[in-house]
């Protein structure tokens, strides 16, 4: 190493580093001396194994202070100007320079000038003058000489302030916009750009000075963890409050990029990154672990026993798909089959599984969808009650279970029966020992009995049902029949085939009697009021509901810069705004139609005929009314309705009409883009992986759970989420939540069945939480009026 690089690299370690920790002056002081040090080959003084900051803060004329403030950056300085001068030759004594000799003039112009000669610079060799005209070439172990330093010119920056006095107090109207915001508090503490950068760069060393610049003229915002942190730098260094210009960005919906977790997929990545604080990287293992472990828990997948059952049961998937069945009842449930009545008692199977049912198997089961679902029976079958499709679907996904269970291995983590799939038939369900298999099986798979498996024995029944079963009026099944080991022998196929009607009937005795065993045992798991249960404690559910909405609108981003996310937002926002207002289920609010203002509505017998309602604007009440017809409904014989549509004027309340006008103006279109427009007022995102615009009811439940995720449940590490303690749920819970505020606020169990279209005993059995601490407050705001009069 050279003595030019070693003052080189010093001199740009010194301008690079010490210049953030010390004024420019005394910074410029320093880097001098320490030059000098090299050029001298003087050693930094010392004080035992340690560099004397004292007597070097002496020898260079600065306060002690000052050098003690840089000790620790200047130390790895003074440590590589040792180990440098260690390396350097020794200088050489300076000899005395030979007199200058005046060259020549030359005769004329085109005379040339004596070539140079070497002269080695021995101590031996005595120093004799040059040739006249001759150039001096220096030829030895000497080096060049150092390049002087010169001093900047112009004005010297101002030294670094860690805290700027204001010049000004802030004004009352602060701008909006981010970018405004940032201009104006840089005014008024008297911060450049490049003043504001030098002070952030002793903090963030990496930031671009071009970063800043971007954000002021409105270019770019701090999307990532790095930019965050600086945001939060300079809301430090103005002493504003923490957030207060996170609070003006316009993607607050958006989750920063830049987390890196170990052992974390890049999906699960983006999954969990809305829900990490900010210097999530920055916190200890052990605490990274906790708040991945509380995300996980409270927020991913929910902390009931439940859903933990669920999450399991959900990886084994054995259920049987029927091919052959009309694509109309072969819809795909969500995981809690919300619209369910006993929507506590739910199957966590309730997936399609990879295997097809075999061709007979499923000609078998589409001729029982048809049975149950046709307008008109065949002629000579009798039968009681219809399906519709929801309900076709559930039923045979419940079938589909069970002939799954009945083929998965013995030796599988599914425990089956190990059935050949060529031998299923619907006619094993005549027989009860099928039945108690399969309901003793979920029993051990689950560990006790539930009111599925009570329902699964009333769909027995009504099939072996005299006169109007399909087991019963389809004898022709038996000849599918072969023995099964274990289940069903020869000699029972045999009485089967000579006697239907009696196999039939026995069965039908057999599943009544064990369903009424069940309801001695069966237990509730799933309780559908635990997610919710910091909102119906609270003395008004529904206005502890809306601060959902609330803290949707405060994320709402800005539709001129992320046009897709400020549509999704007010799309979200219209999801609880008309959840709240309207108490239907999630069918009838996922096949909504719309009808923009001016365009015709649909007529009762055409929605009647589609089985769904219609949002339209009224022109005689001058507002945004909802039309659905009784037939929509899935208890359209109730006596709520009498026959009569459903109809509800929407109040135009917290600029609800203005967010319905926006959506279906602007944001359902950029939701849409360009895809086909499936009529209803609630569209997907469409994306190059999904190109179908039309909820069904998974996506639809996973839109709201998503909802609450992100905007419902709070989160103590980021501070965002509305409500502590509550977990994930779906559009369903919003009739718990409606019921038990109207009898919270009446004790009428009728009133709390309007908000939800359904009768006083279903609301009672299934959906309000009316404790006897609150018949007794509710009572006592009566009796206390007495004592207050007096």
């Amino acid at each position: 190493m050279s003595t030019v690089v070693l003052a080189r690299m010093i001199s740009d370690f010194c301008k690079a580093r010490i210049t953030r920790v010390i004024p420019p002056r005394e910074a410029e002081q320093l880097r001098v001396h320490l030059i000098n040090l090299i050029r001298t080959r003087t050693t930094p003084p010392r004080s035992s194994a340690a560099f004397n900051t004292v007597q070097l803060a002496i020898d260079i004329g600065l306060p002690t202070a000052t050098l003690e403030t840089a000790a620790p950056i200047l130390r790895p300085a003074l440590d590589a100007i040792v180990r440098g001068l260690a390396e350097l030759p020794p200088l050489k004594p300076r000899q005395k320079a030979p007199p200058r000799v005046p060259a020549p003039k030359l005769e004329s112009p085109r005379q040339k000038a004596a070539p140079p000669v070497a002269v080695p610079m021995t101590p031996s060799t005595p120093v004799t003058g040059p040739a006249p005209g001759a150039r001096i070439m220096l030829i030895g172990n000497v080096e060049p000489p150092l390049p002087k330093v010169r001093k900047k010119s112009g004005v010297p920056p101002k030294p670094i302030v860690e805290f700027p006095v204001a010049l000004e107090e802030a004004p009352a109207d602060e701008p909006a916009s981010f970018a405004e915001a940032l201009e104006l508090h840089m005014v008024r503490h008297g911060d450049t750009t490049w003043s504001l950068h030098r002070a952030i760069c002793l903090d963030e060393p990496d930031v671009n000075y071009r970063t800043i610049t971007s954000w002021l003229r409105g270019r770019a915002v701090p999307g990532t963890l790095k930019t965050r942190r600086v945001l939060k730098l300079i809301e430090r260094r103005y002493r504003l409050p923490d957030g207060h210009l996170a609070a003006k960005l316009p993607n607050r919906n958006s989750a920063p990029k830049g987390h890196d977790i170990a052992g974390v997929g890049s999906a699960e990545q983006r999954r969990l990154a809305w829900h990490l604080p900010d210097d999530f990287a920055s916190r200890p293992p052990v605490e990274r672990e906790q708040i991945l472990d509380w995300v996980r828990t409270h927020i991913v997948t929910g902390a009931t026993d439940y859903r933990q059952f669920q999450a399991a049961a959900m990886k084994q998937r054995y259920a049987l798909r029927f091919f052959e069945v009309p694509a109309a009842h072969q819809l795909s449930s969500s995981a809690d089959q919300e619209d369910s009545l006993d929507h506590e008692d739910t199957d966590p199977d309730l997936a399609w599984g990879t295997r097809l049912a075999p061709a007979r198997l499923a000609a078998e089961m589409s001729d029982l969808v048809r049975f149950k679902t046709s307008t008109l029976t065949a002629i000579g079958y009798k039968r009681s009650g219809v399906w519709g499709s929801e309900t076709a679907s559930q039923k045979l996904e419940h079938l589909g279970l069970l002939f799954g269970a009945m083929c998965s291995a013995p030796g599988s983590a599914i425990r089956g029966l190990g059935v050949p799939t060529r031998n299923l038939c619907l006619a094993l369900l005549a027989f009860p020992a099928t039945w108690d298999w399969y309901i003793q099986w979920r029993e051990r798979r689950r560990g006790f009995y539930t009111a599925w498996e009570v329902d699964m024995l009333a769909l027995g029944a009504s099939m072996a049902r005299a006169d109007t079963g399909w087991l019963r009026q389809s004898p022709k099944l038996a000849e599918n029949l072969k023995p099964i080991p274990g289940l069903v022998s020869a000699a029972e196929i045999e009485v089967a085939k000579a006697d239907w009607a009696g196999t039939c009937e026995a069965l039908h005795r057999h599943v009544i009697a064990r369903a009424k065993e069940l309801q001695r045992i069966i237990r509730v798991h799933r309780d559908p009021f635990e997610p919710i249960l910091p909102i119906l404690e609270s003395d008004s559910p529904v206005g502890e509901y809306r601060k959902i909405a609330d803290e949707i609108l405060a994320y709402m981003p800005d539709e001129n810069r992320y046009p897709v996310a400020a549509a999704e937002a007010v799309r979200s926002l219209l999801l609880i705004r008309l959840g709240l207002h309207l108490g239907v289920r999630q069918k009838n609010l996922r096949q909504l139609l719309v009808k923009r203002r001016g365009q015709i509505p649909l007529t009762e017998r055409q929605l009647a005929d589609r089985k769904c309602g219609e949002l339209r604007w009224s022109a005689r009440d001058q507002g945004w009314e909802v039309v659905i017809p009784a037939e929509a409904f899935k208890n359209a014989t109730s006596s709520y309705f009498g026959g009569k549509p459903f109809r509800l004027l929407l109040p135009d309340l917290g600029g609800l009409f203005g967010f319905i006008d926006a959506y279906l103006e602007r944001h359902r279109q950029a939701l849409l883009r360009g895809a086909a427009d499936p009529g209803t007022f609630f569209v997907k995102t469409v994306k190059t992986t999904s190109m179908d615009a039309a909820y069904n009811q998974t996506t639809f439940y996973e839109a709201w759970r998503l909802i609450i995720q992100r905007y419902g449940i709070y989160n103590p590490y980021t501070g965002r989420g509305a409500i502590k303690g509550l977990l994930p749920h779906g559009p369903h819970s919003v009739r718990d939540v409606l019921a038990t505020h109207i009898l919270k606020k009446t004790g009428s169990f009728e009133q709390a069945s309007y908000a939800i279209q359904d009768t006083p005993d279903t609301v009672a059995n299934h959906y309000a939480r009316f404790l006897p601490q609150d018949k007794a407050a509710l009572a006592a705001q009566v009796l206390n009026q007495v004592w207050s009069a007096a």
